[in-house]
């Protein structure tokens, strides 16, 4: 999963990049901006103990995704930590919803789990349509408005990238 980290309250902060893979070991494959780091974690009650580069670090948040409150050895700071997943959740809802705009997309990649609709179906605003699987959690993907399955672009168990066509309404 990407994030995007940034220090900086100012909206037009350059964030960095931090990509996290979980490899089926347990053990955590981490790049930050592009180049790869050495992380470990473990949870030591209420606080974890991050291992970068060989550096120990104790660490404790406060607060919810995206802002959060940092006490790292000691030293508070404020950071703005977002998902790839966050990212687009927010840009769908920022996004104008056009009358001519009937493309239904998918807002992140993923694997679809099934199609709820069929080609001639009619469905309402906020009827499920899709149901993605992105990082083993299942989102259903919801019609904006009322209207006709025109097309259905997925099948059930096709991956798709986000922004990727799903389904079509008329």
């Amino acid at each position: 999963m990407r994030y995007y980290v940034s220090l900086d309250p100012r909206p037009d902060a350059k964030p960095t990049l931090v990509d996290l893979v979980e490899l089926p070991s347990g053990v955590l494959e981490v790049k930050v901006d592009g180049l790869p780091v050495s992380v470990d974690v473990v949870r030591v009650g209420s606080q974890l103990s991050v291992r970068v580069d060989g550096k120990v670090v104790d660490l404790t948040t406060e607060g919810a995704p995206p802002d959060l409150g940092v006490v790292a050895s000691g030293h508070r700071s404020f950071v703005r930590v977002e998902s790839e997943r966050m990212r687009s959740a927010e840009s769908a809802k920022k996004a104008p919803s056009a009358a001519g705009d009937r493309v239904v997309k998918s807002p992140m990649p993923g694997r679809v789990v099934k199609v709820l609709v069929a080609k001639g179906d009619s469905v309402s605003a906020g009827q499920g349509l899709v149901v993605l699987e992105a990082m083993k959690m299942e989102n259903e993907v919801r019609a904006r408005a009322d209207g006709t399955v025109a097309e259905v672009h997925v099948t059930a168990g096709a991956a798709v990238e986000g922004n990727a066509k799903l389904v079509t309404l008329a």
